[in-house]
C-alpha cells in the first residue's frame, strides 16, 4: 500500500512555532485518551521541563498531530538504556485524520528532526500500552522493534518498550584486552 500524498508532506515543528489554537483543537477518541493524555497538560508540562519538547505534526501547514520528545534518559524506560536515547511520548494524530498514513509519516518526520537536532542520540524509545494494537502496528511499520520488555505503566496499565535506531550503534568497549602473540 502506498503512502497517501497528504502524508508524504508531513513535517514536525516545536509547538511554540505554530498557532496554539490549532494544536489545542486536536482530539482523540475517548478510548484513546488514556494512552496519550491531555494535550494542554502535555504542552504545559513540556514547557516546564527543559529536557522536553512539545512538538506539532504538520501536513503542509495544517496541524494534524502532536507528540513530546524527551531528552531525560529515564523518561520512557524508567532507567538508562545502553545508548544515548530520546523518548517519544503522547504521540497521536487527530481522530478525524487517523487511518491516512499520518502516524507512520509523523514518526519518519520525528526521526529526521531528532537526527538533525540531537545527532548524539542513538535511539528513539517509546512505551506503548500492550492492548493498543493499532499503535503497535503503526510503530512496527515505522521501524520500531519490540524489545520484549514490559513496563508496569501508569493509569493505562502495562506497556511494552519499543526502540528505533536513529544513528549507528556506538562501538562497544572490549571486555578483555587483545593479546598479540609474537612468533
Amino acid at each position: 500500500m502506498s503512502q497517501p500524498a497528504a502524508a508524504s508532506r508531513v513535517r514536525v515543528a516545536p509547538v511554540d512555532t505554530v498557532p496554539a489554537a490549532a494544536v489545542l483543537e486536536l482530539s482523540v477518541a475517548p478510548e484513546q485518551r488514556v494512552f496519550v493524555g491531555d494535550t494542554a497538560f502535555n504542552i504545559l508540562d513540556a514547557g516546564r521541563d527543559p529536557l522536553s519538547d512539545a512538538m506539532a505534526v504538520l501536513a503542509g501547514e495544517r496541524v494534524v498531530g502532536f507528540y513530546r520528545l524527551d531528552r531525560a534518559p529515564c523518561t520512557v524506560a524508567g532507567r538508562d538504556l545502553d545508548e544515548p536515547t530520546l523518548g517519544l511520548r503522547a504521540l497521536f494524530i487527530d481522530q478525524r485524520l487517523q487511518g491516512r498514513g499520518y502516524g507512520t509519516a509523523a514518526i519518519e518526520a520525528c526521526c529526521h528532526d531528532a537526527r538533525q537536532r540531537h545527532p548524539q542520540r542513538r535511539l528513539l524509545a517509546l512505551a506503548v500500552h500492550c492492548s493498543n494494537r493499532a499503535a503497535i502496528a503503526t510503530y512496527l511499520r515505522a521501524g520500531f522493534h519490540d524489545t520484549g520488555e514490559r513496563l508496569p505503566g501508569g493509569a493505562a496499565g502495562p506497556q511494552q518498550l519499543m526502540l528505533r535506531r536513529l544513528q549507528p550503534a556506538l562501538p562497544r568497549p572490549l571486555t578483555e584486552p587483545i593479546h598479540e602473540s609474537n612468533p
